[in-house]
């Protein structure tokens, strides 16, 4: 009897443990908010954020402290943003049911920088700032691309053909791809997806590097990183900043990724 007990005690234990996802790099061991999207740590420390041999808004290279963060694995899929609609009764996303937009697996397009906010604020976590996107980006050495020196291939990531903006079908997507499909061009992190697929809202406003910026845009536009799958290899960097309007929710190949950061 003492040996059926013990046993199913230990059967018990076993299902109680919390479920971890490992793809090549330690995750939180804190309860995961977003279901089958774990946050990946980020180390604390220094890192190069900035370039100055690319567009002056990327100007000037300098290195930079951050305390540790964590960032999702991939980007937010279809299915995860709507848990977050049923859950909350927000708006559902621009290209819900489409029929490839709209698979349960891809990133979630078609949602505007208070939506992607939003989603994360209700899971206690935040889009990441433009150095935290930068830093898993280009890990603590100033990488150019997630996976280190080399230039972008199709085993990589998801691009568009040379004149921007337009899909390119040589690739296995025309257009976005599940999330975490590329599992070459992940980062030293494990982080998925960090260049190409989709645009990534950070949290920040617009503003040159050095300097006030224009009265005209100051406080009219949040920065978007990382490419995106119609995207030309010119803007397929992990420097290139996209000023966008945080109230267009129309733009199939934008997405997000949440963090839990202590500058949240």
């Amino acid at each position: 009897m003492r040996q059926a007990r013990r046993g199913l005690i230990s059967r018990a234990a076993a299902i109680a443990l919390p479920l971890c996802f490992v793809v090549g790099t330690a995750v939180s061991t804190e309860q995961e908010p977003i279901f089958d999207n774990p946050l990946i740590p980020i180390p604390g420390g220094s890192f190069i954020f900035g370039r100055d041999d690319g567009n002056a808004n990327e100007r000037p290279r300098r290195e930079l402290t951050l305390p540790s963060f964590q960032m999702n694995r991939t980007e937010i899929t279809n299915a995860q943003y709507e848990g977050f609609v049923q859950a909350t009764g927000h708006r559902p996303a621009y290209y819900a049911g489409h029929p490839v937009l709209g698979l349960a697996d891809y990133p979630v397009v078609g949602v505007n920088w208070y939506d992607a906010r939003d989603f994360c604020a209700h899971y206690g976590l935040t889009l990441p700032s433009e150095r935290e996107f930068e830093r898993a980006a280009r890990g603590p050495n100033g990488a150019p691309f997630p996976w280190g020196d080399a230039p972008p291939d199709p085993s990589r990531l998801g691009h568009g053909n040379k004149n921007c903006c337009a899909g390119d079908d040589s690739g296995a997507y025309p257009m976005t791809a599940p999330v975490g499909a590329y599992a070459a061009g992940r980062s030293s992190d494990g982080i998925f997806d960090l260049i190409g697929n989709v645009w990534q809202w950070t949290r920040d406003w617009y503003a040159p590097y050095e300097g006030e910026p224009d009265p005209k845009i100051a406080g009219k536009f949040k920065v978007r990183r990382g490419g995106a799958c119609n995207i030309d290899s010119v803007h397929l960097s992990a420097t290139y900043r996209l000023a966008y309007d945080p109230n267009f929710r129309y733009a199939a190949n934008g997405g997000f990724r949440c963090v839990r950061s202590p500058q949240s």
